[in-house]
């Protein structure tokens, strides 16, 4: 069970993922429908997890997501997951940039929660320090940087890999998507990392390094 604090300023949304969580086996110790009030509930029950929407009021531009960052600077562990309405790749770098603290991070669309077993496993696997990208952010990342000469260099097959591994997926996880083996993914994912000079280290840091790479990359 995880205590949850949940920011959303939607009503009936909110209601829809407080009895979501509690059907799952959470427990929702605050539901808040802003910025303030968030960062209110997190100082009061020290949560397991925060789940808040990207813009929240007075606003509504990026309020809730720079709660979050300020959260994590003062709770180095807190994992937090973000939604939001759109693909916003400024939102989601600025997030998973390298920001600070060192617990789980997320940014998922909006549409994702409809997808109850995903939205719930991205959600345990945030809680437990890894790092989730809505898939539709990373297809949209990639999009933005196909033209970049290091992209041109990965085969079809190695694009696919990437998409996924920026997902914060494991090996495991990559072969299971793609129908191959995690040998497959291993020898792909060290011609991915070896053409385009990245870092090739474990888990959320690997994650990190691909998204610079995408967000970062110039002719």
């Amino acid at each position: 069970m995880l205590r949850v604090v949940l920011a959303e300023d939607a009503v009936l949304l909110r209601a829809g993922l407080v009895e979501l969580l509690d059907r799952s086996g959470h427990q929702v110790v605050a539901a808040v429908g802003d910025a303030t009030a968030l960062a209110r509930a997190v100082e009061e029950h020290r949560p397991d997890i925060v789940l808040t929407d990207v813009r929240m009021p007075p606003g509504f531009r990026d309020e809730g997501l720079r709660a979050a960052l300020e959260l994590r600077s003062r709770h180095d562990r807190l994992p937090v997951l973000v939604l939001s309405q759109y693909v916003a790749t400024a939102y989601a770098t600025q997030l998973l940039g390298g920001g600070p603290g060192t617990g789980g991070l997320g940014y998922l669309l909006k549409d994702r929660v409809g997808e109850v077993s995903e939205f719930m496993d991205s959600l345990g696997r945030v809680a437990a320090g890894q790092t989730v990208i809505d898939p539709e952010v990373v297809r949209v990342l990639l999009a933005q940087r196909t033209a970049s000469r290091p992209l041109n260099r990965l085969t079809p097959r190695e694009r696919e890999v990437l998409a996924v591994m920026a997902e914060g997926r494991t090996n495991q996880s990559i072969a299971h998507r793609l129908n191959i083996t995690e040998a497959s993914v291993v020898k792909h994912a060290g011609n991915i990392f070896m053409k385009l000079d990245l870092d090739p280290a474990e888990g959320n840091r690997r994650v990190l390094a691909v998204l610079a790479h995408l967000r970062g990359e110039r002719e």
